[in-house]
């Protein structure tokens, strides 16, 4: 039978109570919460709520960096019997308002944010305020006060059918959407991983990716809940590096940019010609690959996953010769996070997102659409049930707005958003992402987008590595060009790219151009450069 985070909270709490489970930085020191710990302090905190005596099912927002006290909060608000809103740690002022409006919260957590005064001056009046145990914060109620409530002394479950929390889609166009998850949709996602990548109680993990979104939510809170390994956090960016290497987890997710900024940085001290020479010597590959693996924090890692974009075939391929093989995987908030997976992992499989989990039936519609169906979906989306309408086939398959392609294996390759396919001046159809991709293999692009709505032929749009600037220009001209050979022999006439456009500024969470998981805003994208994708071209790589 299935269980409950909280069953899981209670069986850790009894199995192993006196076991370090969350460690949390602070001025350099990790501090251990062990799991009787991490019990009493989310009695001691939903005891706190309750008190508040809010209406059973009320909304409370999370508004936060990762840190312990989010684990805390989720559960506290989860055992008190109301509804988790997290919100992005890097959210701006209008989307903070748009949420906690939309979502009619009672009150919200705030935790460790980057420019805290600015952001609460979101948060309406009548929205009660409970800050974590970090300077700066306004608040109502501060962490040790509800800290020094009695705590919960019985075990209160939950429904299956219950809503654990409402998960705001970033948003790549629009506003975004709630989407409505259960504990029972959550649960199964949870257990459903454990079953695909077993992870045991002596295993660790680090904990930095937003837990505003379902991937990070699941794959580390949700499977250290349900397999009981340990978590640690990062204090800041400036200690990422730091932190990591003191964790030396042996499960790490990331994200494309990080491992291509990973790369670059070993790539930095060792040029490209030399350390593929020390690969390619028998015995003295092991030792380099292993040294490197270790100057990355991540000698002692047996899985590692990426997933919200594509990683490039060239970029696995880089940490296959390293011992690091990366899975790729795909779901989304709609899915609570399961779809498909590569694990474990095969080299003559990369470039695909993998077969679906056991329990999720995928198919592709006859445009090539990728639907699925399973206990993992959301409820829907929060008082918007035409969306959810849309959303859903007659016979209850996601629409996931993803093409795809199957092969004889069952694995799937993703060929772009049905979205975000755009018509040339000629009447022809582009699908960007593939493209993307194959660009990407090169490693002085960090970020890509292919535009050319309204154009002859496509452009695509670049930024470029930290490294790449150190480089002269026609180092990187012509490293470019021959990317651009390369792929333009690869596609039909009319996908043809006529040009690389290489812009000044980075595309960020901050400027808008990212979204919180750090996807393109595409639409955003082609708005800010316009002039730049319409003017006349001198070149087949250009500077804007």
């Amino acid at each position: 039978m299935q269980k409950s985070p909280l069953a899981m909270l209670y069986h850790w709490e009894q199995q192993q109570p006196n076991t370090v489970y969350l460690r949390q930085p602070i001025n350099g020191v990790f501090h251990d919460i062990t799991w009787a710990e991490y019990g009493q302090r989310i009695r001691r905190l939903a005891a706190a709520l309750k008190a508040r005596q809010y209406p059973d099912g009320s909304h409370i927002a999370i508004l936060s960096k990762n840190c312990a006290e989010w684990f805390i909060t989720d559960l506290a608000i989860m055992m008190a019997g109301h509804v988790s809103v997290p919100i992005y740690a890097t959210a701006g002022q209008e989307t903070i308002q748009y949420v906690l409006t939309h979502s009619h919260c009672r009150a919200i957590f705030i935790g460790k944010l980057d420019d805290t005064e600015h952001q609460c001056q979101a948060i309406p009046n009548h929205v009660e305020r409970f800050a974590f145990p970090y300077d700066g914060i306004k608040a109502d109620h501060f962490w040790n006060d509800v800290m020094a409530h009695e705590p919960l002394t019985d075990n209160p479950d939950r429904s299956a059918d219950d809503t654990m929390s409402i998960i705001y889609t970033s948003g790549s166009t629009g506003n975004p959407k709630g989407v409505v998850v259960t504990l029972g949709a959550y649960g199964w996602s949870c257990e459903t991983l454990g079953r695909t990548m077993p992870t045991y109680p002596n295993d660790r993990a680090l904990s930095y990716l937003p837990l505003a979104h379902i991937t990070e939510r699941v794959i580390i809170e949700g499977a250290s809940l349900y397999n009981g390994f340990q978590v640690s956090f990062v204090e800041s960016l400036d200690t990422f590096a730091d932190n990591l290497k003191t964790v030396s987890p042996t499960l790490f997710l990331s994200v494309p940019r990080l491992w291509t900024r990973f790369q670059m940085a070993v790539l930095a001290k060792m040029p490209p010609k030399k350390l593929n020479l020390l690969l390619s010597i028998p015995f003295l590959n092991k030792v380099v690959a292993r040294k490197i693996r270790q100057q990355l924090g991540l000698d002692d890692a047996r899985l590692f996953g990426s997933g919200s974009a594509p990683l490039s075939k060239a970029t696995i391929q880089w940490y296959q010769r390293i011992g690091i093989n990366i899975t790729e995987a795909w779901g989304m908030s709609e899915t609570t996070a399961l779809g498909t997976t590569c694990h474990p992992f095969r080299a003559d499989k990369i470039g695909s997102i993998g077969r679906a989990y056991d329990g999720v039936d995928l198919r592709l519609s006859d445009e090539g659409e990728i639907q699925v169906k399973g206990p993992f979906l959301m409820k829907e989306y929060y008082l918007e049930p035409e969306k959810t309408a849309e959303t859903f086939t007659e016979d209850g398959y996601l629409k996931t707005g993803d093409k795809g392609e199957m092969d004889s294996e069952g694995y799937v390759k993703i060929t772009g958003r049905l979205k975000e396919i755009f018509k040339t001046s000629k009447g022809k159809y582009i699908a960007p992402v593939p493209i993307e991709s194959k660009i990407m293999e090169n490693p002085l692009v960090e970020q890509i987008c292919v535009t050319g709505s309204h154009l002859k032929q496509p452009i695509a749009l670049l930024v470029l590595t930290p490294e790449a600037s150190t480089l002269e220009r026609e180092h990187v001209r012509h490293s470019l060009e021959k990317t651009l050979e390369k792929v333009n022999s690869t596609l039909e006439s009319h996908a043809v790219l006529d040009a690389l456009m290489i812009v000044n500024d980075s595309w960020t969470v901050e400027n808008n151009l990212l979204t919180p998981t750090l996807k393109i805003r595409r639409h955003l994208i082609e708005a800010y450069y316009h002039e730049t994708i319409h003017r006349p071209l001198q070149a087949k790589v250009e500077w804007q």
